[in-house]
């Protein structure tokens, strides 16, 4: 008999989505290249189960029914083109290889190129939600060739996460569309991760809050529509596990340095490059870069003075209902802070589309995070309903659910902030997450003395406000040096 779905690369992620496939009623065959981790998968999880093992790659692609339906579960780059060089030579017309990995969106394209010319189709498809998610139901954005999709649906949509309005995943769109969709769901994912850690921060440097406290903030957080969430429920659970080797919490005894994979500096790379500012998530992966100096900043901690001090209150009430009050502020900055960087991201998503030719449908984009995926969260129902009244709104803040929202809020965001300053503690991310929604709002920014100033070292040349056209000024004698030694910005 011939298997409905293979499968390399038993890592995890691959291992979870293996029997997830096979759990829902599709049999399938499993290929490492390491042999030993086949044998231990057969031996151990797939006991029973309808899944096959492959000791090489041309038996492991003759146990398929046609077309085949092949997914990679390796390492993005190399590895990614090593195993598909593999499998060319032993497919047919019309076989499928997916990547489920998080590879960078120009490789998916150029595969999809590629594999297209060959007959052969390609889909780069997001995988979001963590082992859990793969074996309990992913959020997934596949991208690349159409009738691919079409053909990968009746599978995809049984293992996909299932929520009130249908399962977590939509065909996203051609090329590399379903993999810069899964590298943005990852930027947003990096700036929500900062937001929470500087409310965090607040909460036990500037109030004092212990674990408990913390633990009773965030679990009354996340029953709200405003901040009821995945990242906020795992934070809640966070505080309340206790290290059994020194009886702290554990997060008490976690060294203070962030890593990444690199999906967070990608988003911030493809955000320059279509000129869509998205300060939030920057902000976050510029805090993980800054924590890793961690041997530098004990070391500047030692010499650089600030203030340390607490909260101090509000004069008018007891110190009870003064640090309730400012918990409330803090939910409120982390509300309004979050809309700015889930704005952010729909705002660059709609630039890949029109650049990339993608036809992102962004209604959908924010449907299929509902489940599965690590930034599901309740208000993401919004977002699917601001898009669907409509589909061409410029941006998040000015749908009138989220304006609102931050008109009301914001007043407790700046005070917030302000107190953070005060105190010395850095809230990088909320900070300019107002920065960005102040920027937006303004009808008059301080860029015309920018280019006045590239205008006087380059000759640039500006536009003006009161008629049309180009305009350079020979501003000074030193404006005419500038030229002759070819200053430029």
């Amino acid at each position: 008999m011939t298997q409905s779905f293979g499968l390399i690369g038993l890592a995890v992620m691959g291992e979870n989505l293996a029997l997830n496939i096979e759990r829902n009623g599709f049999p399938i065959t499993v290929y490492n290249r390491t042999p030993e981790k086949t044998e231990a998968f057969m031996v151990q999880r797939a006991h029973g189960k309808q899944v096959k093992a492959a000791y090489s790659i041309q038996d492991f692609v003759a146990s398929l029914e046609r077309p085949r339906k092949i997914m990679i579960m390796v390492k993005a780059g190399a590895p990614v083109d090593a195993v598909i060089a593999q499998l060319t030579p032993l497919l047919e017309p019309g076989d499928i290889i997916i990547d489920g990995g998080n590879s960078f969106h120009e490789d998916t394209a150029r595969r999809t190129r590629e594999l297209t010319a060959k007959d052969l189709n390609f889909v780069g498809m997001g995988v979001s939600g963590g082992e859990e998610g793969a074996l309990n139901g992913p959020s997934l954005m596949p991208g690349g060739t159409k009738a691919a999709y079409e053909n990968l649906e009746p599978i995809l949509t049984k293992i996909a996460a299932q929520v009130d309005d249908g399962p977590c995943v939509t065909y996203v769109g051609p090329g590399g569309a379903g993999h810069f969709v899964k590298m943005v769901h990852n930027g947003i994912e990096y700036g929500d991760m900062q937001l929470i850690a500087e409310a965090y921060d607040l909460l036990k440097n500037a109030l004092g809050l212990d674990h408990t406290q913390l633990h009773q903030v965030f679990a009354e957080w996340n029953t709200t529509e405003e901040l009821d969430s995945y990242l906020i429920e795992i934070t809640a659970d966070i505080f309340n596990y206790i290290d059994p080797d020194t009886s702290l919490p554990l997060v008490d005894v976690i060294l203070d340095a962030a890593g990444q994979k690199g999906t967070g500096r990608w988003t911030v790379a493809a955000a320059f490059d279509l000129a869509v500012p998205i300060p939030t998530m920057t902000a976050a992966v510029n805090a993980r870069v800054v924590s890793f100096y961690k041997q530098e900043r004990v070391a500047a901690s030692k010499i650089l003075t600030g203030p340390t001090g607490k909260y101090e209150g509000d004069s008018l009430r007891d110190s009870s209902a003064s640090r309730t009050a400012f918990i409330n502020k803090i939910r409120d900055a982390l509300y309004c802070s979050k809309i700015c960087s889930y704005a952010q991201g729909m705002a660059l998503l709609s630039a890949a589309s029109k650049a990339y030719h993608y036809d992102l449908n962004l209604s959908e984009c924010a449907r299929i995070w509902k489940g599965g995926c690590i930034i599901r969260a309740r208000f993401l129902d919004k977002i699917k309903d601001a898009f669907n009244q409509d589909p061409q709104l410029p941006n998040l803040l000015i749908a009138p659910e989220f304006k609102q929202s931050i008109l009301d809020k914001q007043t407790a965001w700046r005070e917030v902030i302000a107190e953070a300053a005060k105190l010395g503690i850095p809230i990088p991310a909320f900070s300019t997450s107002l920065a960005y929604f102040d920027s937006y709002r303004r009808e008059q920014l301080p860029q015309n003395l920018t280019q006045a100033q590239r205008d006087y070292f380059g000759a640039h040349t500006y536009e003006r406000t009161d008629k049309p056209g180009v305009f350079h000024t020979e501003w000074t004698p030193a404006a005419e040096d500038s030229l002759q030694t070819g200053s430029t910005d």
